[in-house]
This record gives C-alpha cells, structure tokens and sequence, in this order.
C-alpha cells in the first residue's frame, strides 16, 4: 500500500459557545468543506465546576444531513421528536439521521448538572445526497462498551462504521462512511487501506501524529492529498485521532443554520416545514 501525503493543515477556529470551549476546523478559511464531512465542533477539554447549567444546546431542528456525536468525555443526554432518548456517557457514540425533519435537544443530564466534571465532545455533521436528503429520520447512541475495538501497532481503533481489520462497526452508515476513534500509545502507529478517491477526515484531537514524517499537533485537521490507497499515522508520544473516510457526492451544497440542502428553494421549504411543525416536537 501506498500512504497518501499530507496536503495543508488545517487549524480549529476558537469560537466559544457561552462558557463551552469550541473549536472548529471545518469549516475554516481555506477548506469549506470536505465532502461529503461539512462540519465538526470540538467541544472542550474542560472541566465543569458543581452545580452547572451543562451544554446549552436546547430543542433545535434539522433537515438533509447526519450529525455524529462523540462523548470523550462527560455525559450527554439526548431527546428528539422521533421518540428517542439516550443519555451517553464517556467512550460512546451518537449517530443521528436527520433526513426529513428532526428535532432534537442535546443537553447535560441533571447528575452532570449537580456533580460538574470533565467534558469533551465533537460533533461531525455528514452530508446526504439529494435522494437521501428526505430519507426518514433515525437515530442510534451506543455506550462506549458497545463500540468493538481493534488493536494494531500500539494503536487502539474503536470501529463507529465500516470495517477495520475484519470488525464491523455497529453504526450503519447510509453512504458507506467508514468511522473510527483512534487512540495511539507512544510510538504507536497505524496503516489502514483507503481507496482512491475516497475522502479521508482526519483530525487531531489531543497529542501529535507524523504524516510522513510531517508533524500535526492537537486541534488541526489534516488534509491529505489523493496520492495512494493508505493512511497512515505514526504518534512518538501518544494521540488521539478521529478517522474518517467515504466517497464525496459531488453535489451543491446550499447551508442555512441548521439545514443542509441542494437548493435555495429548498432551504426556504425547510423553514416553512419546521415553522408548521411538520418535524415534530421534543416531548417536556
């Protein structure tokens, strides 16, 4: 296999939300877009003093895309108008399809709230194309226990979607998106298969990684260059990576807040849909 190059780096953006530390790299100045991957907030590391008021992410609608939530760690509780309800602790993962119209709350559960505690988070959002744009929304949150792991090369790969190394993860991906968390011991190092032409997300999350020989620390995301049919990472002192890849759809991609469409005209019948209460509400 031939590893691909790294291209550009990346650096998240600082953009706090109240008293919730952000950072985001995609979208950033010089890559709007990684396609099919729009869009993805780190929220934290911090820690939470007792007797918070938690994440401020209140009952808020979504239509034509997916949104991938990662719990590193703290707790996050999750409530949608499709009658789902999870609360997700550390490790675990939350995989929404918001397709036609959702509406949903993500928020800390009321222990968090009371206790405080460390919390890290990212949200990815992931494109659809335009004939899955009105699939039926869905949703599935797993605990960290459920999320089958491979161990290669000092390297921990907790498989989301896909397939790695013969383990399938357990989020179905409606685009065949391959997803994995990776968490690298110092000196460890990965080399995993991706096709040409696929879209690889590889971002740092805590720690340094070495991209042939080239070296991107924490809170940069990676861009590779379509240049072999591998990625491969190495971490003298330890990382922690998000991975993705999937073929890009190359189509337009027409964004207002909190919907993802091909068209202007269809933003404009999103926001009349959500204003009729066509997506449903968050029971409470």
């Amino acid at each position: 296999m031939t590893p691909r190059t790294l291209k550009r780096l990346h650096p998240a953006q600082r953009d706090d939300i109240g008293d919730l530390t952000t950072r985001r790299p995609l979208p950033g100045p010089a890559i709007p877009q990684l396609d099919p991957f729009l869009f993805l907030n780190h929220h934290g590391p911090q820690v939470y003093p007792p007797n918070n008021h938690g994440l401020p992410f209140g009952p808020h609608p979504h239509r034509g895309f997916e949104t991938v939530t990662f719990i590193l760690e703290g707790e996050l509780s999750h409530l949608d108008s499709g009658g789902h309800e999870s609360v997700i602790g550390p490790g675990g993962v939350q995989w929404m399809t918001a397709g036609s119209g959702l509406v949903h709350a993500e928020l800390s559960p009321a222990s968090f709230k009371q206790a405080g505690g460390p919390l890290e988070i990212l949200q990815l959002w992931v494109n659809l194309p335009s004939r899955l744009k009105m699939t039926a929304p869905n949703y599935l949150g797993l605990q960290g226990a459920e999320i089958p792991k491979v161990e290669t090369g000092g390297a921990t790969i907790e498989v989301v979607s896909g397939q790695v190394g013969g383990v399938t993860g357990p989020f179905p991906s409606l685009i065949g998106i391959e997803m994995s968390v990776v968490r690298l011991a110092p000196g460890g190092a990965v080399n995993l298969p991706v096709a040409r032409g696929r879209a690889v997300f590889l971002y740092v999350v805590s720690g340094e990684i070495a991209v042939g020989g080239q070296v991107a620390t924490r809170w940069n995301l990676v861009e590779l260059n379509d240049d072999g049919d591998a990625v491969a990472f190495d971490a003298p002192t330890g990382a922690v990576v998000l991975l993705g890849h999937a073929e890009p759809i190359g189509e337009p991609v027409f964004a207002h807040g909190p919907f993802v469409m091909n068209t202007r005209e269809e933003i404009i019948q999103a926001i009349d849909d959500y204003n009729a209460g066509k997506f449903g509400n968050v029971p409470g």
